[in-house]
């Protein structure tokens, strides 16, 4: 555990060398990388989430026979428009002039580290077509389909400003996304040191170290998978999921995949936080990011106080009980 918790730390550090002032968010990120998720970002533009992106894939030692320019994981960004069609993600059939014959040309689909920015702004079509590769981890073209690599890692964003000319991705397609969170800006002091500092923070992007190898990143998931979790945890995640089915302020609760969702990102938040073990706190912590976009609510005040009622009131029962959370 000491390795694999010194390996997480400097990945988390590494990052932060050039995202200043966001570690829970980083951490966030990370936990969705281990528990084989992918997240969701909902922010203003610069805030930072394309250098995130880039920063996490050049931290990771490039993959056994893959070699490019950058150094790393292989990365890539798609800019979501609303003409973008399912093909220029996926890839196409193109004629051959020497072998004669129709090849496989692959898209940016095709990567370990992928950046899927303003997703709202593409068609239901499209977003089809990249939601079914995070879920099923392989691409169909035609007849054939193609495995992606274990190591696929998608980062979402999308833009809560600019909502003209989007397609506000539905409750079934965002309970596919692992988590949910808001990048936000940094606090003034924070900003003060970006500002003073950006010439030298401009420089880190060009030589962000490696510190992790990829079979790393696979061990860590695999590690991950072995955290312990209570059985009366789990039970508690059972009362907490099915209470929001039935919550009068929640018209839509949280599915069955939320709460299996829900279980993988705690193991995952607990290695993160060199653990080996998942506590109660970390239900009440990971709720918001995990659980809140897989439900809609009947008004906007429901939106901000019915989830955290019902996890304030099951996470202090569980804390009532003692339970003993170590394996």
């Amino acid at each position: 555990m000491n390795t694999t918790s010194a390996k997480l730390q400097q990945l988390i550090q590494n990052i932060e060398t050039i995202i200043r002032g966001k570690t829970q968010e980083v951490r966030y990120v990370v936990t969705a990388l281990l528990a084989r998720g992918h997240i969701l970002l909902e922010d203003n533009p610069g805030a930072g989430k394309t250098v995130l992106a880039k920063t996490l894939a050049q931290s990771i030692a490039e993959a056994p026979g893959d070699h490019h320019t950058e150094g790393g994981v292989q990365f890539k960004r798609i800019q979501f428009t609303p003409d973008l069609l399912p093909m220029d993600l996926i890839g196409s059939h193109i004629f051959d002039e020497v072998k004669k014959d129709f090849v496989f040309k692959k898209g940016p689909l095709f990567t370990h580290v992928l950046l899927a920015d303003e997703i709202n702004r593409a068609s239901p079509k499209v977003q089809s077509a990249l939601l079914e590769c995070m879920a099923e981890n392989q691409i169909s073209a035609g007849d054939t389909t193609f495995a992606l690599d274990k190591f696929f890692f998608t980062i979402a964003t999308q833009n809560p400003i600019e909502m003209e000319g989007t397609y506000p991705l539905p409750a079934a397609q965002l309970d596919r996304f692992y988590m949910k969170i808001s990048f936000g800006y940094v606090t003034e002091q924070v900003e003060f040191d970006i500002y003073s500092n950006y010439q030298a923070i401009g420089n880190g992007k060009q030589t962000v170290k490696q510190v992790l190898a990829y079979h790393d990143v696979i061990e860590l998931q695999e590690q991950a998978e072995k955290v312990f979790i209570h059985p009366e945890l789990i039970k508690g995640i059972v009362t907490l999921v099915n209470s929001t089915r039935h919550h009068p302020d929640i018209a839509l609760g949280c599915s069955t995949r939320g709460g299996i969702t829900f279980i993988k990102c705690l193991k995952a938040w607990a290695l993160v936080n060199q653990r080996e073990y998942v506590i109660e706190d970390d239900i009440r912590t990971l709720a918001h990011p995990v659980l809140h976009h897989r439900m809609i609510f009947r008004n906007r005040e429901a939106s901000h106080t019915a989830l955290k009622q019902l996890v304030d009131q099951e996470v202090n029962r569980l804390a009532k009980m003692g339970i003993t959370t170590k394996a």
